[in-house]
């Protein structure tokens, strides 16, 4: 375990399990706020770091390690930013009083598709599309035949779409075997999911502060291999499909209960809504609320958490764009040029400190209408090199 040296302070303490690029956004926000903050990741230097009043190294699924930190530093608020964390020491940290958000419960719930899936689908009655739960392959290959081709096929626990698959045939059905098991997270039980006929999906940033719920506006996306590429807020949707998708991340939010901003990401057809996934923490595709929003998910985050008022004005609209690396290497430069820069746009560099193929390492950022915005953003990403 490493950690800096403390800082005294009277403020209130957030701590933050998980020092992504999102985490980082949480960091600044925190501060903003006048809050103390504890950033908590598995390596060290994690974008987060860098801004956090201290920082700790740890195995994040070392329960006992994870305590350490939490009864030595004391938070009023811890933040699970990742799902790869040990949910024991959630569970306990809360029992000893301490304050998970959204709540232990919560982040158990989400992190495990299974858990998801099933409390969404059985037990609040939501629309998803079909499903089974395998254990083997011969399971996986029998539920494909029953949930037919194309199937999308998961870990129960896996995190940035490690370890998803679509298979086209029964013929790929071995190789997205594989491909689960090497993911990243709980592989021993896989989602098989039917591919719902959608038009679009979306991400519904929906924020609770105790008082009230509010919603951002719908935010389309591009995924690749289960990964956030591209997004773009707002998506155009119908007045129908948009309330019925409030009422619908309303349903899964008031079921999880507590306070925070979730990301709810559901499938649209026509009119008709479908429950996919929900995250109980700022999501990568609501980056792009950097430049729409005059308060960002993470802000409002913060917000809520802390009971705050949650209104914002919504600028217009925007895209995003995601620039993942071509190569592995310690210490990458990225270069920066006049080329990145313009009147409506700019591009944000995480700092990471070390890079693999298909890491993500900045985002482009670009104020315009939608089909205009995700070219520029699309150009951008094009303009940046790592090496």
């Amino acid at each position: 375990m490493q950690f800096t040296a403390p800082l005294k302070s009277n403020s209130k303490k957030i701590m933050l399990l998980g020092s992504g690029e999102l985490g980082k956004e949480v960091v600044i926000e925190a501060q903003r706020l006048g809050l103390e903050v504890i950033a908590v990741d598995r390596y060290e230097n994690a974008p987060a770091h860098h801004v956090a009043h201290r920082s700790y190294v740890v195995n994040m699924q070392d329960k006992d390690a994870l305590l350490e930190i939490i009864a030595r530093e004391k938070p009023d608020y811890i933040l699970p930013e990742i799902e790869a964390i040990s949910i024991d020491a959630l569970f306990i940290a809360e029992d000893r009083g301490y304050n998970v958000i959204p709540n232990a419960n919560a982040v158990s719930k989400t992190m495990n598709r299974k858990n998801i899936r099933t409390f969404a689908a059985e037990v609040l009655g939501l629309k998803t599309g079909p499903y089974e739960f395998v254990k083997t392959l011969d399971e996986l290959k029998d539920a494909a035949g029953r949930m037919g081709f194309p199937c999308v096929i998961k870990p129960v626990m896996s995190s940035s779409g490690h370890g998803q698959s679509v298979a086209k045939s029964a013929e790929d059905i071995p190789a997205s075997w594989e491909m689960a098991k090497e993911a990243r997270g709980d592989a021993s039980e896989l989602i098989v999911e039917a591919f719902v006929d959608f038009d679009y999906e979306i991400t519904l940033l929906t924020a609770r502060n105790g008082k009230e719920t509010v919603f951002c506006e719908p935010i389309g996306h591009e995924q690749r291999d289960g990964d956030y590429v591209f997004s773009w807020q707002p998506m155009q949707m119908s007045e129908t499909a948009k309330k019925r998708a409030q009422l619908m991340a309303k349903a899964i939010t008031d079921g999880l209960g507590g306070q925070g901003l979730f990301g709810v990401e559901l499938f649209i057809k026509g009119d008709e809504v479908y429950f996919s996934e929900v995250s109980p923490r700022p999501h990568d595709t609501g980056m792009v609320t950097l430049i729409t929003q005059s308060q960002s998910e993470f802000a409002l985050h913060l917000r809520a958490v802390l009971g705050l008022p949650l209104g914002f004005t919504f600028y217009g609209p925007g895209a995003s764009a995601a620039f993942k690396s071509e190569v592995h290497n310690y210490a990458p430069v990225i270069n920066v040029d006049d080329s990145l820069f313009s009147d409506n746009s700019y591009v944000r560099i995480f700092s990471k400190p070390e890079t693999h193929k298909g890491r993500r390492l900045a985002v482009s950022l670009v104020y315009d209408e939608v089909d205009s915005a995700l070219k520029q953003a699309r150009e951008l990403i094009k303009k940046i090199k790592d090496y």
